[in-house]
């Protein structure tokens, strides 16, 4: 049996309040499971967004809105690739509501994993901001 997980909708970019944090919601499923379950994920804005777009873009300048869609293409692309990450991990095999934190604290070492996905995908990265954005 296909035990694989299949995202049905994603929603957001939520802004938690007292949090500098970007969370997206998550709709998945695996074929044993009889309804979807709801992941919460959690992109911390300086340790994990500033971070990868300050590699990806270095000092970028460009109007408020620019910006705005900058910081969105990214939050949930880093969202996307953390369920990969925990999906490997496997932190979502069980059918339960979870919260996928930002990847600091106790779950640092899953930012490495993190890393090597943003370095693999920067190029493809970089041109899909370049043709959203136009810079």
């Amino acid at each position: 049996m296909d035990n694989k997980l299949t995202i049905f909708d994603v929603s957001g970019p939520f802004r938690e309040p007292r949090e500098p944090i970007f969370s997206y919601d998550y709709s998945v499923q695996r074929q044993a499971w009889a309804t979807p379950v709801g992941i919460r994920v959690k992109v911390s804005i300086p340790d994990e967004l500033d971070v990868l777009r300050e590699r990806l873009l270095g000092p970028v300048a460009g109007s408020p809105g620019q910006q705005l869609v900058i910081g969105k293409v990214l939050s949930r692309t880093i969202a996307d690739w953390k369920v990969q990450i925990a999906e490997a991990e496997g932190m979502l095999l069980e059918r339960r509501d979870v919260m996928l934190a930002p990847f600091v604290g106790p779950l640092v070492h899953l930012f490495q994993k993190l890393e090597l996905v943003f370095e693999q995908e920067k190029a493809t990265l970089r041109e899909e901001v370049r043709k959203r954005v136009g810079l």
